[in-house]
């Protein structure tokens, strides 16, 4: 890991090293208590910085920019659920639901509906089915599928009933699909029938199980909300690619010029968040695990147990796509070099745009549990969008085993930072930390190969 540095380099990072494992071996002798709160703490803040150094480690290794609508993505996750459950959650006191968002979100989810169905299916079936039918039979679905985000949007208090059933198809599709991986994996990458069969079945049975759940468990609103919200910050996430970023990667391959127009969405989405849900902190719902548990001497919440292991499975699930399968593959390509793959044959534009997605979900997931844990305000996803942009530095940025370890480090250097000093340095010495990498390693802890 440290082939690449200096000797002067190396010497300067096990010095550092050494004072910072001295002082907290030291302050753990001292107060064992505080220093597993401490720790604890910072694996919990840590857990977020990841996942938001996931997302923009995909983007930024696949199409080497810095996408900084991830901020925003962060905030809109957070705001989704607040918009789908303060109405229940605070007694009708607090009426945030409005026909006018409604209306933006459903034409937005329609329009990336009608461009995905047109780049998958109208390429493949155009030569066996008439084309003036495919696109009739895609605008038709992508109507539908807009005025259904409409109806989950308009009635928040049903979300068990009209979003519970489709929570459980993605669930199964998404278990036949990972059982059909490994039972290829384990068969030398081979699909046997039986195999594919039983896969089928596995996931029928658990989408039908978790459909009948959710739909008799009112208080599963909560926890479908997230998926709600990652799903919207991940269409809007997806419809900028679309919609603004393949135009002007065409016509201008600056990544200044990019940075420029993702730093404009971010400062615009967050106005509007400002504009519809006020600029005041506000308050999530009490997640599951919210009372604390007393470990050790420390005060720990089962809910940032769960954080931790969001991020730890989210990081294991996107590095198992992207080493065993077709799409793990062809992002790799991508960012190895565009050109070159769209001569070989593979769908840039579609690959690309999977990948917005994926990596806004991430992002606004991490938002999610960052609201759980402090209030939300309007301007959070900056300041996401900056730890996770300092965790990939540090970490390595464009490497996937960078990104989680330098979330976790982050988070814990700031909270052990701040053993004797008073809360509000923890940016003060995140952003110091991004300078010292910058200056004298800026390729990270774990560079890219």
């Amino acid at each position: 890991m440290l082939n690449y540095f200096s000797r002067k380099e190396r010497l300067i990072a096990f010095l550092l090293v050494a004072i910072v494992l001295i002082y907290i071996g030291w302050r753990s002798i001292s107060s064992p208590e505080q220093a597993m709160q401490f720790g604890f703490n910072g694996l919990s803040v840590g857990a977020v910085y990841a996942l938001m150094a996931i997302g923009f480690t995909l983007v930024y290794s696949t199409v080497w920019f810095f996408d900084l609508y991830y901020g925003a993505a962060a905030a809109l996750g957070a705001y989704g659920v607040f918009y789908l459950r303060s109405q229940e959650w605070l007694g009708g006191q607090y009426q945030v639901n409005t026909p006018v968002v409604n209306i933006i979100l459903a034409l937005v989810v329609a329009g990336v509906a009608a461009w995905v169905l047109h780049a998958i299916l109208y390429s493949r079936l155009r030569e066996r089915v008439d084309p003036t039918t495919l696109r009739i039979v895609g605008g038709l679905l992508a109507i539908a599928l807009g005025a259904y985000t409409g109806l989950v949007l308009t009635f928040p208090s049903h979300l068990h009933v009209t979003f519970g059933p489709v929570a459980a198809l993605i669930v199964g599709v998404a278990a036949i699909w990972g059982l059909r991986l490994l039972f290829e994996r384990l068969n030398g990458g081979r699909g046997h029938l039986a195999f594919q069969a039983i896969a089928v079945l596995i996931g029928a049975a658990l989408a039908i199980y978790i459909g009948i759940f959710l739909v008799n468990s009112p208080g599963s609103k909560l926890y479908l909300s997230w998926a709600v919200s990652c799903l919207i910050a991940g269409t809007v996430g997806l419809a900028l690619y679309r919609g603004l970023y393949v135009r002007m990667r065409q016509r201008s391959r600056s990544p200044l010029i990019m940075l420029v127009a993702s730093l404009g969405i971010l400062l615009a989405l967050t106005a509007c968040i400002s504009i519809v849900f006020q600029s005041a902190p506000r308050p999530l719902p009490d997640p599951f695990g919210s009372v604390p548990w007393t470990i050790g001497g420390a005060n720990i919440k089962g809910f940032n147990f769960f954080a931790i292991g969001v991020a730890i499975v989210g990081f294991l699930a996107l590095l198992s796509v992207l080493k065993w399968t077709s799409f793990g593959r062809a992002v790799r390509a991508i960012g190895d070099d565009e050109e070159v793959a769209r001569v070989v044959g593979i769908n840039t534009t579609v690959i690309i745009a999977i990948v917005f997605f994926v990596g806004a979900a991430f992002a606004a997931m991490a938002g999610i549990l960052s609201g759980h844990d402090t209030a939300i305000q309007p301007r959070m996803g900056l300041l996401l969008m900056l730890k996770g942009w300092i965790a990939s530095v540090v970490g390595g940025i464009g490497n996937l085993y960078g990104a989680i370890l330098g979330g976790f480090m982050l988070g814990l250097i700031e909270q052990f930072a701040i053993w004797d000093l008073a809360g509000e340095w923890k940016d003060v010495v995140a952003f110091g930390l991004l300078i010292l990498f910058l200056s004298f390693w800026p390729r990270g802890l774990l560079p890219r190969k």
